[in-house]
């Protein structure tokens, strides 16, 4: 009784106070801040929920979005028809709220405007007390003088309480319903509707039957004022209130963390594929074994990122909180599709080119190769396929290791190497790097040699070239002609396994005409997991979130049109037999290319571009970006077929295998 007789006498003493002087009232109000602080959001390619953050104090609240109309209509014949129309208090609501109190001995119904409670919600004041119901009114109406009724119905919408720790309707749909609230049922917008009203007593997660009561008053109110019909309001109230909250959405955890540390919200994360191989994560690994998985998959044609997974579980359990895309692992064998696309680029090898499988002293470092074992004279593209470690460290020896690093430098690989000048085990994984990073680096080689720096947010461009399109696509149709695990569907992927030093990592990166995904496995720590393989424990993961992805594979693209499709036998007689470049200079009398020097800017002659060896033994095989493009019969100068302008590499083979080389502009 008491509260209404305030209510009316607070009406009363409005009505009676001068024009002019109550306008200078409410402009006088102080008015709380309307800038609310809301959850960090992080989005899918689709603008989907992937994560939301909780604000201070763990309260879920999150910015406004799309609403259903219906909804909007419920609750404004629910709770504030004139909302529209009034100045932010409705003196006949007052009144009648005062008169029914006055009439019952009790309070029948409230007189708050929505403005009135947004200015509750905004200052927290209390209901109860007469000090609080004016301050109410005062800024109710200041509001109105500042913001429109539709700014006014946003920060209800985002302010209104549902419970313990939920605000705002966007909170409350997705906990309660598990979506947007921009579709809702009648009777979910009924219940949505209910709950403000007594939030701690009307929570269906712990009073369902209260709950149903109070969101079938709100039907019956919408019944009576023509909003839905007998049959719709029927149907609503045979649905059943939810019993219990569910999760917000926690897709790419990881990912998610780094977004918001960049200051982004927007990713190009596809969610439905999120969601399936965090599933696939969860499965590939057996309960007590401590082993963690981490997957990465792009569309190398555009350079995104379509899902993250930096563990098995966003938990303590493993380890699981630590993002396994972003650590430094050592690569094991996955470095080394670089390396023979390297030698194919200098002119030293060819895919059919024989090279020498047997225990080899590079000055004190002996390599073995995984099971000890030593096959003789193989081709490239077979010692390749069997991850054979002699003929990559050869290789590598011939190549250097510091061009192995400005390759992978090129690729956008940031490595951490050990203490000490860059030695003949980078080849072998002796290496820190990051599955994403490998994963760009695949990219590179899938898109025909060209670097283009993987993405979860903003669209990047074209980099640096890594490989050229011939020696990219070689190594490309090697790793496809390689046998798929047990059990995997028998198709093109190129893909490449990796097991590191100790078996402390297992890895598998594959790619087909459109996409490319890593695979990690091994504990987090980087402890050993005993008899652990690439082949065994990543592969088969890898063709797993290949299946995920899409039905089928996309084709590889067919060979560039200068790409010397030969057998060992037919090749130019210095690409028969691979040959260390190194022990070809130290031999007296090697080739050498007096012009053009290296690093020069050449222009064409209208009859081609003019080159000069010198040295040797003829004949000679020049190579452009490692296709033969002329051959001559002795030393001297001579003029190659125009192959056009940019940067390119020349190498020149004599006839005993010695090679030189230099790479120039030509314009």
């Amino acid at each position: 009784m008491k509260r209404a007789l305030l209510a009316l006498a607070a009406g009363l003493w409005l009505a009676a106070l001068g024009r002019d002087r109550f306008d200078d009232w409410v402009d006088a109000t102080v008015l709380p801040s309307v800038q609310i602080t809301t959850g960090a959001e992080v989005l899918a390619r689709d603008g989907s929920l992937l994560r939301a953050y909780q604000v201070g104090n763990g309260l879920w609240r999150l910015a406004p979005g799309p609403v259903d109309p219906g909804f909007v209509r419920l609750l404004l014949d629910y709770e504030d028809k004139g909302f529209y129309a009034h100045s932010g208090v409705d003196p006949w609501a007052l009144a009648r709220a005062a008169g029914q109190a006055v009439w019952n001995g009790h309070v029948v119904s409230g007189g708050s405007t929505l403005t009135m409670q947004v200015a509750r919600l905004l200052e927290d004041s209390g209901t109860g007390k007469v000090e609080g119901k004016f301050r109410q009114i005062r800024v109710a109406l200041a509001l109105e003088r500042h913001l429109t009724k539709d700014q006014i119905l946003q920060l209800y919408l985002t302010l209104a309480p549902y419970g313990g720790n939920v605000e705002g309707i966007r909170a409350a749909s997705i906990l309660y319903f598990g979506k947007e609230p921009r579709r809702l049922t009648p009777s979910e917008s009924a219940l949505l509707v209910a709950i403000p009203q007594s939030p701690t007593s009307r929570r269906p997660d712990r009073s369902a039957a209260v709950a149903e009561a109070a969101r079938d008053r709100v039907l019956a109110r919408a019944l009576s004022d023509g909003l839905i019909d007998a049959d719709q309001a029927k149907a609503a109230m045979t649905e059943k209130v939810p019993t219990a909250r569910r999760p917000f959405p926690m897709l790419a955890p990881h990912l998610s963390d780094r977004v918001i540390a960049e200051g982004g919200r927007q990713t190009t994360i596809d969610a439905t594929l999120q969601a399936a191989l965090e599933r696939l994560a969860a499965q590939s690994i057996r309960p007590g074994d401590q082993l963690q998985v981490a997957i990465v998959v792009a569309d190398h044609r555009s350079g995104e990122i379509l899902a993250s997974v930096g563990s098995a579980g966003y938990s303590n359990s493993g380890l699981g909180y630590i993002d396994l895309t972003q650590a430094l692992r050592s690569p094991g064998s996955t470095l080394k599709p670089l390396v023979y696309g390297l030698a194919f680029d200098e002119g030293l090898a060819h895919p059919e080119t024989l090279i020498e499988d047997k225990p080899t002293d590079f000055s004190g470092y002996r390599p073995q190769n995984f099971d000890h074992m030593f096959r003789g004279t193989i081709r490239m593209r077979d010692a390749l396929q069997q991850s054979l470690n002699i003929p990559a460290v050869a290789i590598t020896e011939a190549l250097g290791p510091a061009k192995l690093l400005q390759a992978m430098d090129r690729a956008g690989v940031k490595s951490r190497l050990p203490v000490g000048q860059p030695g003949l085990a980078v080849a072998l994984g002796g290496i820190g790097v990051s599955l994403q990073d490998m994963v760009q680096l695949y990219a590179a080689i899938a898109r025909g040699g060209v670097m283009r720096p993987l993405t979860h947010s903003t669209p990047t461009e074209d980099g640096p070239r890594v490989l050229t399109r011939v020696a990219a696509w070689e190594v490309g149709d090697i790793l496809a002609g390689l046998s798929p695990p047990p059990g995997a569907p028998s198709n093109r992927l190129a893909y490449k396994t990796g097991t590191s030093y100790g078996h402390r990592d297992a890895w598998a990166i594959g790619f087909d005409g459109a996409h490319v995904i890593g695979v990690w496995m091994g504990r987090a720590d980087g402890t050993p997991v005993p008899g652990a393989f690439g082949a065994d424990l990543a592969a088969p993961v890898l063709f797993q979130a290949f299946a995920r992805l899409k039905p089928a594979l996309t084709p590889q693209p067919p060979p560039p049109p200068e790409t010397l499709m030969l057998a060992t036998s037919q090749l130019p007689k210095p690409l028969q037999h691979f040959r260390s470049r190194l022990a070809a200079f130290a031999e007296d009398n090697a080739p050498q290319v007096t012009f053009p020097p290296d690093g020069a800017e050449v222009e064409l002659l209208p009859e081609g571009l003019m080159v000069r060896v010198e040295g040797g033994t003829a004949p000679y095989t020049w190579l452009s970006d490692g296709a033969p493009v002329a051959r001559a019969e002795e030393a001297g100068a001579m003029l190659l077929p125009e192959t056009g302008r940019g940067f390119v590499t020349l190498t020149v083979l004599d006839a005993e295998g010695r090679s030189a080389r230099t790479r120039v502009r030509l314009r």
